[in-house]
């Protein structure tokens, strides 16, 4: 989206794109992200980087730094839709983009807090790779087939990437005092919902957007996510390693949906 000028549009050019990485700074491994880089600032896309140093966050010994290096978005986002929802034992999860970066993430930590958790995908190519993250089931739908694909189930708790009609059928099979987190629109950012079903079974309707989020808020909800991917709660899928010359191969496997999971670039 950066390289591309859909968001960050105002921010000097030419510039490094690139706004999360993980490396080291005096021997020590840390994860940066945020501080305006990549965006108002050069990136992390370069063998060497100047940052800001509220940009910096130490990551504890013997973590994966390719894995670390996606902890900024999709190991926040994950984190935060999850506590956002309050999901814990007794909640049935439904996670819908499932096969995506955040979703397989937010699988995991849905897991981690006791929860039966399904995941929703439009490829089945993805189920294996949702499972093996803590879905207990793998719905293969699209949005007209998903509130029947999930009626059994009666999610009392839905994490919602999609938007559009995903969101409309997503609210159609929620259980009664349930609650949906919409942080994304892939799918449509308009859709049609039923509001007297949602009033009468007190559905509540929640909503996270990273992009307002303070610093302050940036850091301490980092601080959270590392300490639950340090101990094995929160897990980040690396789908794809290529060298820093073959950005453009990165670009189009994102492009094209090729990969499950995150696409690192290795920039030594």
């Amino acid at each position: 989206y950066a390289a591309a000028g859909k968001v960050s549009a105002d921010g000097p050019v030419p510039r490094t794109p690139g706004g999360e990485a993980t490396g080291f700074l005096d021997g020590l491994p840390v994860l940066v992200y945020g501080g305006g880089v990549g965006s108002s600032r050069d990136g992390v896309f370069a063998t060497a980087a100047v940052v800001p140093a509220g940009a910096v966050f130490e990551l504890p010994a013997g973590v994966a730094l390719d894995e670390a290096a996606a902890l900024g978005v999709v190991g926040l986002t994950a984190w935060r839709v999850v506590e956002i929802a309050a999901i814990g034992p007794g909640d049935r999860v439904l996670v819908l983009g499932a096969g995506g970066g955040v979703g397989q993430s937010a699988v995991s930590y849905a897991a981690s807090k006791g929860a039966q958790v399904w995941g929703q995908t439009a490829r089945a190519e993805k189920a294996d790779a949702i499972k093996e993250f803590g879905a207990e089931k793998v719905v293969v739908a699209d949005a007209a087939g998903l509130a029947d694909a999930v009626r059994e189930f009666a999610p009392t708790a839905v994490i919602d990437p999609l938007g559009g009609e995903f969101t409309a059928s997503a609210l159609g099979s929620i259980a009664p005092r349930g609650r949906l987190v919409l942080f994304g629109t892939s799918s449509g950012v308009t859709a049609q919902i039923q509001l007297q079903r949602l009033y009468r079974n007190q559905i509540q309707l929640l909503t996270y957007a990273g992009l307002i989020a303070t610093p302050e808020e940036r850091r301490a909800g980092l601080g959270h996510t590392i300490s639950e991917f340090a101990a094995g709660r929160l897990r980040i899928r690396v789908g794809m390693r290529l060298p820093l010359e073959a950005v453009n191969d990165a670009f189009a496997a994102l492009a094209n949906r090729r990969v499950v999971g995150k696409v690192v670039l290795e920039l030594r």
